[in-house]
């Protein structure tokens, strides 16, 4: 696989993380309903800041296990794959739906951001999910690391700012299409789970390539 394609692949796996209803999305639209679409995009530049924090941080654990214990990255790259496939089937097997999205107490702008970005910081999922995404995308043989987790870091912020943005400035009507189309919300959660499970069978099987595994 080339660098292209593996930038193409992990684009198209982040975007399909994005577009699944979650705690994220629910936080833009609680601001933007209560706050005015200038909130929304506060809490979404927040959002976009903790994104970042995490692909720095996936890059920085990447190339201490290189320094200290190369072999370990192969061992993550599996566990991640792995990972990645019961991440697909928990989506596949279950029924995204959302009754009611719950107003957000924000004060200010400045509050808005700031809330945004300490609860994507601090999401322990988050973590979880990068020490199982990253090893996937982020390979010594494509060059300096830290050029590829400032690509990724900029492709995650503008994933988010494109979909998260977009709620904000139309927050009544993305609440409707959110809250009152449990179909179309089960159908993204089914979808991402399909992606998840294909984009980990790749990479692992390029993985296996690469490292030399037969079985």
């Amino acid at each position: 696989m080339t660098y292209a394609e593996n930038l193409w692949l992990f684009f198209v796996l982040l975007s399909g993380i994005i577009i699944v209803p979650g705690m994220d999305m629910f936080f833009v639209i609680a601001n933007s309903l209560t706050g005015g679409k200038r909130a929304g995009l506060s809490a979404t530049a927040g959002i976009m800041l903790g994104g970042v924090y995490h692909t720095l941080l996936g890059a920085i654990g990447i190339s201490a296990l290189l320094a200290v214990a190369p072999w370990l990255l192969n061992v993550m790259l599996f566990a991640g794959a792995a990972y990645m496939v019961w991440i697909g089937i928990t989506l596949l097997r279950s029924a995204i739906t959302v009754e009611r999205i719950r107003a957000a107490r924000t004060a200010s702008l400045w509050i808005a951001f700031r809330q945004g970005m300490i609860t994507c910081m601090l999401n322990p999922k988050a973590y979880l999910f990068i020490f199982a995404v990253y090893p996937q995308f982020i390979r010594p043989h494509y060059g300096p690391l830290w050029s590829q987790a400032l690509i990724m870091g900029i492709m995650t912020a503008a994933v988010q700012l494109a979909v998260y943005g977009a709620l904000a400035l139309a927050a009544g009507t993305s609440r409707n299409l959110i809250t009152g189309n449990p179909v179309a919300t089960i159908f993204i959660g089914r979808t991402a789970g399909l992606l998840f499970i294909g984009v980990a069978l790749l990479t692992a099987w390029q993985g296996m390539v690469t490292t030399g595994i037969n079985f």
